[in-house]
């Protein structure tokens, strides 16, 4: 069960309320958002009245359920004066325009080919190019290049970059950035977050970025330790004007591990899978499972051979689960058995009621 209180409920308002709960017999976790705070209940939740707490001026609404303390709503405030984005790409570009449109912030912009810079410049998108002599200016710096790029480019600015500065990468991986990017921060007193959007499209390159990208996804960060109240409040103002729909945290370690199922296990089973002799003659046969299973087939094949080879071991596991249940199929299909073949449909049919609801 979650109760959510009302913007604007004071500290001794939200004391007493988790006071009452305890009181009936369950614990209470305080989950703190950008203007609004959930408490979560867990134990015997049945013995609360909700209609007796909902008539509380603080309290917006209560319902059974759970909320993921990981995931938490964002608003558009930030108190960033100064953005830098280095890699103007699809990614590097969105954000850099849902700055522009959706904050006061001043925009500075890197990227490797200068005439996008300039462009973008000239577009308006950015009020100048990202440079050693300005990056100092800045209040959050998000890197969006390749994942060695990435430790490269902060290890190189790292005496640059302002003391305090928040500083989250947009990689695929999380963990030989964030290891290797961790201590490089500390020692030079700025603070690193390993950031990864999950948001994009088939065509990456300047002119396909949106200031809407992110309207709505799940931004994954990845903190050195705990992520504390405050931490956590100055990420989502920070990323506020991306408008992204939720905040996950993670450790680098389960970052890569999930998604090595949820990103590139996609993409190497599409792949290989479009490679079919048969799906040269597939026009006119095929309808939306073929487009569905086939639209990651087309990809950027440098920036993806880095991430797949960074994330081996991860993938390698995921490969091994999948051929061995794909090898099941084959046996009963060999061994035309129908009931086997029932109960491996019926078992996927059942795991993804469970993990998705449909």
């Amino acid at each position: 069960m979650i109760a959510v209180l009302k913007k604007g409920t004071t500290d001794n308002e939200i004391q007493g309320l988790t006071s009452w709960f305890e009181e009936q017999g369950v614990k209470c976790q305080i989950l703190e958002g950008t203007g609004q705070t959930v408490i979560s209940l867990k134990g015997k939740t049945s013995r609360i009245d909700t209609e007796l707490v909902e008539s509380l001026d603080m309290v917006e609404s209560i319902k059974r359920g759970n909320v993921n303390p990981n995931e938490v709503s964002y608003s558009n405030k930030t108190g960033i004066k100064t953005v830098g984005v280095v890699g103007l790409g699809i990614i590097g570009a969105s954000y850099a325009k849902a700055y522009r449109e959706n904050s006061d912030a001043k925009i500075l912009g890197y990227n490797r080919t200068v005439s996008v810079a300039h462009f973008a410049k000239l577009e308006g998108t950015i009020d100048d190019v990202l440079t050693d002599e300005n990056i100092g200016e800045c209040d959050l710096i998000i890197v969006a290049l390749y994942p060695d790029a990435i430790i490269d480019f902060v290890k190189d600015h790292a005496k640059l970059i302002k003391k305090g500065a928040l500083v989250v990468d947009a990689g695929g991986l999380k963990r030989k950035i964030c290891h290797e990017l961790f201590p490089v921060a500390k020692k030079h007193g700025f603070k690193f977050v390993g950031g990864h959007p999950m948001a994009g499209k088939r065509y990456s390159g300047y002119k396909y970025a949106t200031g809407s990208l992110f309207k709505k996804a799940s931004l994954i960060i990845c903190p050195e330790g705990k992520l504390t109240a405050s931490s956590m409040k100055e990420i989502k103002d920070a990323f506020g004007p991306c408008e992204f729909g939720r905040l996950t945290v993670c450790t680098p370690e389960e970052h890569d591990e999930v998604i090595a199922f949820t990103s590139e296990m996609p993409h190497i089973i599409s792949n290989a899978f479009i490679k079919s002799p048969t799906a040269k003659g597939h026009k006119g046969f095929s309808a939306g499972s073929y487009n569905d299973m086939t639209r990651v087939a087309w990809l950027n094949e440098t920036m993806w051979t880095e991430i797949f080879l960074e994330n081996r071991d991860n993938i390698i596991n995921e490969i091994d689960y999948l051929t061995d249940y794909l090898a099941e199929y084959k046996k009963a299909l060999e061994d035309n058995d129908a009931e086997t073949m029932w109960n491996l449909l019926h078992d996927g049919k059942l795991a993804k009621e469970e993990i998705d609801g449909k």
